[in-house]
């Protein structure tokens, strides 16, 4: 994939012109790759470090440098040039958060990648087809036997009387853009007796009420690509009416670096394009359940790509 294709605005492709011309002092600097510190994080970054050193292209290991705020301020500075992050939080970014371009995949790929470059010559390279936003998941056996994938499959579910109780935070009972969104949007409502509220947001918590059955819970608040999902045998069924705004990891890398080695995004598109969310939950589950080190299992992933 060429530079140029991932733009189709004119201004877009005159500031990158700009990077181009002042990137020739760059050739020959490693590129520095960071990353978030989370688990996600982590296995990304080397994911992107391997496939830019298989390629040639020498690097700077900066990963799980910190949190959104830290690594943005990295990144419009100058300080790290590539690290993955969220289409989604370009809402937050920008302060856009009211928009329902950020519930569209493809609109909040563009919008965002229209935005930061306009802003700060930043290039949001293709996302890979997963989704870590704010979901709800249920017991992979009850999902299997009554045939559940979709939210619209759990509103069918509860209605014929279907038993059901949730695990979840208070944030995520209460805030209107979560459950409350959830119930509008597929027209199922969660009685007291349906929910067990846990305090904190930490999804590992939600998730092992579910595998456990926790005073009877068989369903759970989770993170799209929550690494403990696969090895808990939970299934996040599928948001088809766009409640919640759309988080797909990418490459976010500065316009100068990538004039420098233009290469990067051909490198890196078919990488990102073999992460669907179930292979990004099990990258993450082999890391924060079973243990793994995540330098392994990047090269274990890119192998499997080969």
């Amino acid at each position: 994939m060429s530079i140029q294709t991932l733009f189709s605005t004119r201004s877009l492709a005159t500031l990158l012109t700009a990077s181009v011309l002042s990137a020739s002092a760059l050739a020959s600097s490693p590129v520095v790759v960071s990353s978030k510190i989370d688990t996600e994080g982590s296995v990304l970054g080397h994911i992107i470090i391997q496939s830019l050193e298989a390629a040639g292209i020498p690097t700077t290991n900066r990963l799980q440098l910190g949190g959104t705020p830290i690594m943005r301020a990295a990144i419009t500075s100058g300080e790290i040039d590539l690290y993955p992050e969220y289409t989604g939080n370009g809402a937050f970014f920008f302060d856009e958060a009211d928009s329902d371009v950020w519930k569209d995949a493809t609109a909040a790929w563009g919008r965002v990648q229209e935005l930061d470059f306009q802003a700060n010559e930043l290039i949001w390279l293709r996302p890979a087809d997963a989704n870590n936003t704010w979901a709800m998941s249920v017991r992979g056996d009850v999902a299997r036997a009554n045939e559940l994938r979709t939210l619209d499959d759990l509103a069918a579910y509860l209605a014929n009387g279907g038993t059901f109780k949730f695990a979840a935070s208070a944030e995520f009972v209460d805030s209107a853009s979560a459950l409350p969104a959830f119930q509008e949007a597929y027209g199922f409502t969660l009685s007291a007796d349906q929910l067990l509220v846990l305090s904190g947001g930490n999804t590992a918590a939600t998730m092992r009420a579910a595998a456990q059955q926790t005073s009877g819970v068989n369903g759970a608040m989770t993170y799209g690509t929550d690494g403990g999902l696969a090895a808990l045998d939970l299934l996040v069924l599928e948001d088809t009416r766009g409640v919640q705004p759309v988080y797909q990891p990418a490459p976010l890398i500065r316009a100068d670096v990538l004039a420098a080695y233009p290469q990067i995004a051909e490198v890196l598109e078919p990488v990102f394009a073999g992460l669907s969310l179930e292979i990004l939950q099990r990258l993450n589950g082999d890391v924060a359940v079973n243990g793994a080190d995540p330098q392994q299992v990047a090269r274990d992933y890119l192998n499997s790509l080969r």
